[in-house]
């Protein structure tokens, strides 16, 4: 059996924490930036989790699984 590939773009985009939880950033913070407001761009800027529902599917393309 060859070994599996990680998906090249899942693994730029996610990181794991110190007790296996799947760290992702915002969207809606790359460009057109101008017409948010500067408490939506702050908020954007903190990280976030992946949600419980869709851990199994970035963890395989993480090669986790």
């Amino acid at each position: 059996m060859p070994k599996t590939k990680t998906h090249s773009g899942s693994k730029k985009r996610f990181a794991l924490t110190g007790t296996g939880k799947i760290k992702r950033k915002h969207a809606y913070k790359s460009h057109i930036l101008t017409k948010k407001e500067t408490k939506q761009k702050r908020n954007l800027t903190h990280v976030a989790l992946v949600d419980k529902a869709d851990e199994g599917h970035v963890k395989a393309m993480l090669g986790l699984k």
